[in-house]
């Protein structure tokens, strides 16, 4: 049965919004006032900024289920990764030149434009989508618990999916307590080089851990889902195995068997394949081979960690968006 839309007062939901007045929802601690312009290292002000809402279902089992998953692509990101898949979107301008303003980005506060975005969103739950998932929400929390807000006004209930980076403070993960039920972060490197050479944060590493561990605290290490096998509750840790960077992947896996738990759901990505931006680039210029991603298939086992999914070899050819579609994914 599809819910009664009720009229909402947009300044009923934005307390949340009084955060971007000097913002320090990431580990850059910018302290940027959102509300004058994009400042900070995110070039993010505090609108709406949201590039996509689509239902997505290429995602891991547990998250997309059979219906799909509607996932809320925000713009920009508090990372920089040179080989982001979705550069056409995160990336900014004076970074990669293939990043690009989206058209049907919004970027306003103002109560009609996002009675537009909750629109789309509800039409999908109204479908029988029961996800909800927040992509690049990092630098967007206010944001997103201002729609977490209305929707839930609404008389939905949707699972909530914080699919994220990981580049992500503990202070702001502690008020997701009781707001979010999946989490889905990445965990990139273990090797702070390569998390500087590649995404622009030396620091990767250790924020990263400290996250994870955050996340892990209020989850746990049991993935509770449905009679669908549809996650309702918990953690998947994802780790994309890059070109030429099997040790650090390797380091990934160790780090997680052993400093937070062998039983935690892992996804290992084999999807890894060169952007524009990096085919030139004397590692990131290829693909992933077999052996290299057996390998860290291998070490996965070796360490007891049977919880997850592990990727075919060629999901390469299938993953990637374009968001000058209506439909990034198809």
């Amino acid at each position: 049965m599809k819910k009664q839309t009720p009229v909402f007062t947009f300044n009923d939901f934005t307390d949340p919004l009084k955060e971007l007045e000097n913002c320090a929802l990431c580990p850059k601690n910018c302290y940027a006032n959102r509300h004058k312009g994009g400042s900070g290292y995110c070039k993010s002000d505090a609108s709406f900024s949201i590039a996509s809402v689509c239902i997505h279902k290429g995602e891991e089992p547990a998250i997309s289920g059979a219906n799909g998953i509607c996932n809320i692509f925000f713009n920009s990101c508090n990372l920089q990764c040179i080989y982001c898949q979705n550069y056409q979107i995160t990336s900014h301008p004076a970074v990669n030149s293939g990043a690009r303003a989206i058209p049907r980005v919004v970027r306003t506060t103002d109560p009609d434009s996002l009675s537009g975005i909750i629109s789309q969103i509800t039409a999908i739950l109204d479908q029988g989508v029961n996800r909800v998932g927040f992509v690049s929400p990092s630098h967007f929390i206010p944001q997103m618990k201002v729609i977490i807000n209305i929707i839930l006004s609404m008389g939905y209930k949707p699972v909530w999916v914080y699919n994220t980076n990981a580049y992500d403070k503990v202070e702001t993960l502690r008020t997701l307590e009781g707001i979010i039920d999946v989490y889905l972060p990445d965990y990139k490197y273990i090797d702070s080089n390569l998390a500087w050479n590649y995404s622009g944060a030396r620091d990767y590493p250790v924020i990263a851990a400290k996250a994870i561990r955050e996340m892990f605290r209020q989850k746990g290490a049991s993935l509770i889902t449905d009679e669908e096998n549809t996650a309702e509750s918990g953690i998947i840790v994802r780790h994309l195995v890059l070109p030429g960077h099997v040790e650090n992947s390797l380091g990934v896996l160790r780090f997680l068997a052993e400093e937070i738990s062998p039983r935690i759901h892992v996804s290992l990505m084999a999807q890894y394949y060169p952007t524009n931006r990096v085919k030139n680039h004397p590692q990131l210029g290829r693909r992933v081979t077999e052996s290299e991603y057996s390998r860290v298939v291998e070490e996965m086992e070796k360490l007891g960690m049977f919880n997850g999914w592990i990727q075919e070899f060629e999901s390469s050819d299938f993953y990637r968006p374009d968001f000058d579609n209506h439909h990034p994914f198809e």
